[in-house]
């Protein structure tokens, strides 16, 4: 008869925290959430932790409850790079904790499952990564209604900053300066389209075309941890999102500095033409496109894409009747609802269903646009950077009230 696998040590215990703990750092976890799901996996390992997270680094404390006080204590610090959102590597961590946790894998059997997370992407899926670049800042320019050389023109760009962006993932020392050089970019092919072609809504295409790099989502996340008392992770990440946003700011004036000294004076225009239909179509694009974005597994498209367009459709409507921040609100707090039902229904992470359902309202664009008419010395930058705190206070209470109206069973 074969004998069964002898228990598992204190160490290698430790050891899988730790390892769950880092990739959920590194699939974008806020610092809450990634805390309490640490506690959670912690005590069904038998373990006490005392974890905490900002969005560089973890230091996590370990003892044994079995042991004596002070015997057992160890501590693990480790040093990340800020985390971003892959749902489908997220999703297939936390099936792999509860495996572990539940006794259905060994910790050995579970640290092989994590290493399969972590094959190098085929050539099919980083194609699919730049298109998504493309249909994501196209899609958005169908969602504001810009005309049809406007929406190709933020499509072609986010072509372009698609490609760059898997470039500067194998070139480490291009990574820094990227979303300068992407906001560079698209400032230039804006202002060359606009010089040569015909008129642009010139900051409103290249708004699009950087909507994948814009901190939106970060803002969020960061004013999220600082209502939950989370002040280190919260202000660094807040720090972290305003000085992306200064960086694409500072690529497009440059762009615009570059075209004068070229004597390339863009013609700029104010026009929405586009008809009802092309919203539409530009929504099921936009969903499907972050859904790719988001690294999602194929059986979890139609939860997210779902979840993207019902979002987008409740502020929406709602702000049509009630007001923009009651829309954004209602949105946020709908969607947080139906991600912790769907965690605690399906038993999966409720951010399949809250992160899509909330990616197109975010600040991220107004923010940039506020800063750009700072920086360029337009009108209405003040009220537009009202605007963004708005938008975040309306998110922020949709998600507390949300997590309110349907508890959260799982953490993530």
């Amino acid at each position: 008869m074969p004998r069964p696998p002898a228990p598992a040590t204190y160490a290698q215990r430790i050891a899988f925290v730790c390892e769950i703990a880092a990739r959920l750092h590194r699939y974008g976890t806020t610092a809450q959430r990634l805390e309490g799901s640490i506690l959670v996996l912690s005590a069904r390992l038998g373990l006490d932790c005392e974890p905490w997270s900002n969005p560089t680094g973890l230091i996590l404390s370990f003892s044994d409850p079995k042991r004596a006080l002070g015997a057992s204590d160890t501590t693990r610090v480790i040093r990340l790079a800020p985390g971003d959102n892959d749902l489908g590597k997220l999703s297939e961590a936390d099936r792999i904790t509860e495996a572990v946790a539940t006794g259905e894998m060994s910790l050995a059997e579970g640290h092989a499952a994590l290493r399969e997370l972590d094959r190098v992407p085929s050539r099919s899926f980083q194609l699919k990564q730049v298109l998504a670049f493309g249909l994501a800042s196209g899609g958005v320019a169908g969602l504001w209604r810009l005309p049809w050389l406007d929406i190709a023109t933020a499509a072609l760009i986010g072509l372009l900053i698609g490609l760059l962006t898997q470039l500067s993932e194998r070139r480490p020392q291009l990574r820094e300066a990227s979303d300068a050089v992407a906001s560079l970019v698209a400032g230039l092919v804006a202002i060359l389209v606009s010089s040569l072609v015909a008129p642009l809504n010139l900051n409103t295409v290249i708004i699009s075309s950087l909507v994948v790099l814009l901190p939106g989502m970060s803002l969020t996340n960061a004013f999220n941890e600082l209502t939950s008392q989370h002040w280190v992770s919260g202000t660094a990440r807040f720090a972290g999102a305003a000085t992306t946003v200064i960086k694409l700011t500072v690529g497009s004036i440059i762009a615009v500095t570059l075209a004068q000294l070229l004597d390339l004076y863009p013609e700029v225009r104010a026009l929405r033409p586009q008809p009802d239909w092309v919203e539409w179509a530009a929504l099921v694009i936009s969903a499907y496109a972050f859904a790719v974005l988001f690294k999602v597994q194929r059986r979890d498209y139609v939860w997210v894409m779902g979840a993207a367009i019902c979002g987008y459709l409740i502020s929406r409507y709602a702000g049509k009747a009630w007001g923009s921040p009651v829309g954004l609100f209602l949105s946020a707090l709908v969607m947080t609802a139906v991600g912790n039902l769907f965690a605690r229904r399906l038993n999966r992470p409720g951010a399949l269903i809250r992160l899509p359902g909330i990616i197109m309202l975010v600040p991220g664009s107004a923010s940039l646009r506020g800063l750009m008419n700072l920086v360029q010395g337009g009108q209405g930058s003040d009220s537009t950077l009202l605007v963004v705190l708005q938008i975040l206070m309306a998110l922020v209470a949709g998600l507390l009230f949300g997590n309110l109206l349907v508890p959260a069973r799982k953490a993530l």
